[in-house]
């Protein structure tokens, strides 16, 4: 790994196997986008992208629909089988990938079995998450103990959009990467925070997506609503005044990872740095979903952004990533 390479935590790796069952259970045109635009992803082609940006490594993950299409056996005999075709593609090229492991959520049970077999066997830098299982979001107290399995472990959890339930109504019959996939993660986001489960778990090191979205922009209103609501969790001087204690929603936001995949104009990121310091911020490809050039180009769209205090993005994600997954300098 060379000094400043990039370090990608939203990379995508797909198997035929995983997109043939993906398709036989209603994905085939993956989140409304074309049939065509399910990419076929292979070792090669991916590393000589990762040479070309100066990306040292890139942490594998399952992108939407994730694993889960109805059945539970099913989707556990598929969490396993992505996972050990990412764990293998980790051993046979050590220090280019990593590999955040998929779960069969929700099916509880499944991802209970499935967690440590991906950090104790697999050796998984972390897991991802999709922002709602069949409708449970982070808030749902049905996650509770996968949640607490995770905290107790100090996980990395890496949140990645999927559609949502009434998408069919909601996205206007545009391909929900471009709108919706932005406001789910939205979604999910406020259950952790308005639900108490980012308090209730402070073990687990959220990665948001995509530069945290419509996120930057909601903080100052969910902060307004917490105060009108009188978020009382935690609150033991016995009164009922509706005191607003805990940590504010812009702490709370402060305290989560945020990957810059996407579009990381200087637009984006100053509003995503109106709401995190610099040292939360970690880069992200989105390959193989992001094509290739696209790929390419948003790299260098953020090479063209101003970092701060003097450092390159290059060099800003590239330490804070290292800090988050515990690589050695």
């Amino acid at each position: 790994m060379t000094e400043h390479g990039l370090i990608d935590v939203h990379a995508h790796f797909t198997t035929e196997d995983y997109i043939s069952i993906a398709k036989e259970n209603g994905s085939r045109e993956p989140d409304g986008m074309p049939e065509a635009y399910w990419p076929r992803w292979d070792v090669r082609t991916h590393l000589k992208l990762m040479d070309e940006a100066g990306i040292a490594m890139a942490v594998l993950s399952l992108s939407s629909p994730g694993t889960h299409f109805g059945d539970d056996a099913a989707a556990r005999a598929l969490a396993r089988e992505v996972n050990e075709v990412g764990a293998r593609i980790k051993r046979e090229h050590p220090g280019r990938f990593g590999q955040f492991a998929s779960l069969p959520l929700p099916d509880i049970g499944g991802a209970l079995e499935e967690i440590p077999h991906a950090f104790d066997e697999l050796h998984a830098d972390g897991v991802v998450l999709m922002t709602n299982s069949a409708g449970l979001y982070l808030g749902d107290e049905r996650l509770r103990p996968v949640l607490a399995e995770l905290d107790r472990r100090g996980a990395v959890a890496f949140l990645h959009p999927t559609s949502c339930a009434g998408h069919e109504a909601l996205a206007l019959g545009y391909p929900r990467p471009m709108i919706e996939f932005l406001f789910d993660t939205a979604r999910t986001v406020v259950d952790l925070i308005f639900t108490g489960t980012a308090q209730r778990y402070p073990g687990i090191r959220f990665i948001v997506p995509h530069a945290g979205g419509v996120l930057p922009l909601l903080a100052d209103r969910l902060e307004l609503f917490r105060s009108i609501n009188g978020d009382t969790d935690g609150d033991t001087d016995g009164d009922t005044d509706g005191d607003t204690v805990g940590p504010t929603v812009g702490e709370t936001l402060a305290g989560l990872y945020y990957d810059l995949a996407g579009t990381p104009t200087d637009r984006q990121m100053k509003a995503l740095t109106s709401i995190v310091s610099p040292d939360r911020l970690l880069y992200g490809s989105d390959y193989a979903w992001t094509r290739y050039e696209q790929a390419l180009r948003a790299t260098a769209a953020l090479d063209d952004v101003q970092a701060l205090a003097g450092h390159s993005w290059r060099h800003l994600t590239t330490d804070n990533a290292r800090r988050l997954l515990g690589l050695r300098e």
